[in-house]
């Protein structure tokens, strides 16, 4: 339920197909009725494009760019974005919670804020850890480390964050 769509690729595609199909209507239907619309000169394009050949370099040319467009549509399609949701675990297996990263990230900076002697925190989500980065005036700084990993470890297991591995919680000196 969670995952990226593959929306670049789908707002190309529409895009493209909603002009050249909305185009071809007017085109079909002006010419139906015998007053074009527009100053366009369908009867003279229609002509021109009529006697290309397949041969023709314009005509490789423009069939090659198409299949390159093509095939990086398709490469986009395939390959997922990256998820806007971290799952949260819930009791009922019909209930599906998301949380945003940014969100989550300023959960657990605030979590790691809390800890006595810790100035300022930034927290950085990556597909395998969390990374925790402490900047403090500390002297002990072993035991601060290891309230900060408990107090972001406890935070991330409170809210049920289906994310990274382990917590990594790394030193930064004021001053």
């Amino acid at each position: 339920m969670l995952r990226p769509g593959r929306s670049p690729a789908g707002v190309v595609v529409a895009l493209t197909a909603s002009v050249v199909l909305s185009s071809a209507a007017v085109m079909t239907v002006g010419l139906m009725m015998g007053s074009p619309v527009g100053r366009v000169p369908y009867r003279r394009l229609v002509n021109g494009a009529g006697a290309w050949s397949w041969s023709d370099p314009a005509t490789v040319a423009v069939a090659f760019l198409l299949i390159v467009v093509g095939l990086l549509l398709l490469g986009l399609a395939a390959v997922p974005g990256r998820t806007r949701l971290v799952p949260l675990e819930s009791g009922d297996p019909l209930t599906v919670m998301g949380l945003t990263r940014s969100g989550l990230r300023r959960t657990l900076r605030q979590a790691a804020e809390s800890v006595n002697e810790v100035g300022r925190a930034r927290v950085r989500l990556t597909s395998q850890d969390v990374e925790v980065t402490v900047f403090t005036d500390a002297d002990r700084t072993g035991p601060l480390l290891r309230r900060v990993g408990a107090a972001v470890g406890d935070r991330l297991a409170g809210l049920g964050a289906m994310c990274g591995g382990e917590v990594v919680v790394r030193l930064r000196r004021r001053g």
